[in-house]
């Protein structure tokens, strides 16, 4: 079997469990959340987002070393574009999140990171000549009030609070990078399946982290609980490895603007995990938040549908 009919079967397999490929990423970025509160117990912001992705890194070294007919030849004019891909993309966006989560609240950090499809869209229709009808930014526009809904009373217990504007301006960033990290993964996906483009993404962006290191990096590791070590291997496994993996699956057989648009998910699953193993209260507004999330990713996938068959 040629290169070109396995990409074609892949691609045909990935199309065919999409919710499954996409469902996956999304269950584990909204566990992350809690964990991440976890982990920076013991770690501070930066020395947490090097060790998280050093063990991705780590994980992504031993699978192209020990299964390398998975993975794409590298070519060496994409050694810079790879490292801006995995260091803007994923390390900075780590340290400009766990830095801005130290100013400002769960809430408040939720509803700027929910900003990502409105970045993905506008670039993509930039960069991708991505076609963007009225319906699809209404779906857009449906889901985000979702989201600022479930963010803002979904919860009794949530709080908007800004204590420092350089706080959201770091989360502001993430959100920017988060989609330019979708966006430029996408215009490299005719050289690199998705697990070649993840792995070297990381193994190479990451190398942008090693000015970051400092002794009280060693010094925090040293000391880390048995229940801080659990978490930040989750975090490096399932929310990293696995969910970038699978995330650049479902790009591969989908527009990057529809895609995003399923991130919207993550606070509904995030609300819906604190209820069920912390007793979290969630309220009317929750169920009315979430109501309008699916509407807005029914409404979404609906218009691609209805482009698709136009195409055809």
């Amino acid at each position: 079997m040629s290169g070109q009919e396995t990409a074609k079967n892949s691609s045909s397999l990935i199309d065919r469990y999409f919710f499954l490929v996409i469902g996956f990423p999304i269950v584990f970025w909204a566990c992350a959340f809690p964990l991440i509160i976890v982990s920076l117990r013991q770690l501070s912001p930066v020395n947490l987002a090097i060790l998280r992705l050093f063990i991705a890194s780590l994980i992504f070294l031993c699978l192209v070393l020990f299964q390398r007919k998975r993975f794409s030849p590298i070519h060496k004019k994409d050694f810079f574009p790879l490292f801006l891909l995995g260091f803007i993309g994923v390390s900075v966006y780590h340290l400009s999140l766990n830095y801005g989560e130290q100013y400002i609240s769960a809430g408040a950090a939720s509803l700027i990171i929910a900003t990502i499809p409105i970045f993905v869209v506008v670039l993509a229709k930039i960069f991708l000549s991505e076609r963007i009808d009225l319906k699809m930014i209404v779906g857009i526009i449906i889901a985000l009030v979702g989201v600022a809904i479930i963010s803002l009373w979904g919860n009794p217990d949530a709080r908007i609070e800004i204590d420092y504007i350089s706080g959201a301006l770091a989360v502001v960033l993430s959100a920017f990078v988060g989609a330019v990290y979708t966006i430029a993964g996408k215009k490299m996906m005719n050289r690199y399946n998705p697990l070649s483009l993840t792995a070297y993404a990381f193994l190479i962006g990451n190398l942008g982290l090693i000015p970051f290191i400092s002794p009280s990096f060693f010094e925090e590791v040293m000391q880390l609980s048995i229940i801080t070590w659990a978490s930040v291997l989750f975090l490096a496994i399932f929310p990293t490895v696995i969910a970038y993996t699978l995330w650049y699956s479902a790009l591969e057989v989908k527009q990057a603007s529809e895609l995003s648009v399923f991130l919207y998910a993550t606070p509904v699953l995030s609300t819906l995990l604190g209820a069920i193993f912390l007793q979290e209260k969630i309220t009317i507004f929750f169920v009315l938040g979430g109501i309008l999330v699916i509407a807005g990713l029914y409404e979404v996938n609906k218009q691609r549908k209805k482009q698709r068959r136009q195409i055809k």
